[in-house]
């Protein structure tokens, strides 16, 4: 038997990274997983792959209407939600002196905003014994010269991570963050404006980690799936570091 055999699932931003490994990581445990991206092809891919183990919706997380149809969509199947994974985001390298509205806006809206309005709405489904797992980063208790504003949303969302907890205890629902150092995933690399500088900063950021490599998206699925599933009963509130100890040593 699987872990989460019956439970319902949601991944945001699913189609690629650390979203795709934990949707195929928590349909090999049982699931069925509501998966969500903004790329038609990514999840055509994705249904193509999984088949009827998943439910694909098109979906910007920074988009209420588009939110309103993935919590629909749940409704629709009639079986609450056990697991979501507010996983979709992203950022940009930006130096202070040219940090932009635009920049701040969309990160923000898409980090942070994204994350509490897809939490927000699929709340009254959320079954009693639920688990929210929030995808943070190591970056919120390291500085980080020209990532400020990513470290800063990834920084309101551990503390949104332990509110949220306090809230929902009562229901018995549990909220925690996965807090991932560099994984090896196309929006790393997306970072870069060529492949040789994608190189450059992936060299970079693997001799920054004491294992002295890059996570693998699986390795970061495999810690969703502890958060998300009973193994964790005990853990609410809390933020699980996956950095190969980069942010302890």
């Amino acid at each position: 038997m699987g872990q989460l055999d019956g439970k319902t699932a949601l991944v945001t931003g699913g189609t690629s990274g650390i979203g795709l490994a934990t949707v195929r990581r928590l349909v090999a445990e049982g699931a069925h997983v509501v998966v969500t991206g903004r790329r038609p092809e990514g999840l055509d891919a994705v249904r193509a792959e999984l088949g009827a183990a998943v439910t694909v919706v098109r979906a910007d997380v920074a988009d209420l209407g588009d939110l309103d149809r993935v919590a629909a969509t749940l409704r629709e199947r009639g079986q609450g939600l056990d697991v979501a994974f507010a996983n979709a985001g992203g950022g940009e390298f930006a130096a202070l002196a040219d940090i932009t509205w635009e920049h701040y806006a969309s990160t923000f809206n898409a980090n942070v905003g994204g994350t509490i309005f897809t939490v927000q709405k699929v709340l009254p489904l959320l079954n009693a014994g639920a688990s929210i797992v929030v995808t943070g980063s190591n970056i919120d208790v390291k500085a980080s010269p020209s990532f400020s504003v990513y470290a800063a949303s990834k920084a309101a969302l551990r503390s949104f991570t332990r509110s949220w907890a306090a809230e929902l205890v009562d229901r018995g629902i549990r909220v925690n963050s996965i807090a991932p150092g560099p994984v090896g995933t196309p929006g790393l690399s997306g970072l870069a404006h060529d492949d040789a500088a994608a190189d450059d900063l992936l060299a970079g950021l693997a001799a920054g980690v004491p294992q002295g490599r890059l996570g693998t998206p699986e390795e970061i699925a495999d810690a969703v799936l502890f958060l998300a599933s009973d193994r964790s009963s005990f853990m609410t509130g809390a933020e699980l570091y996956v950095d190969g100890g980069a942010s302890q040593f």
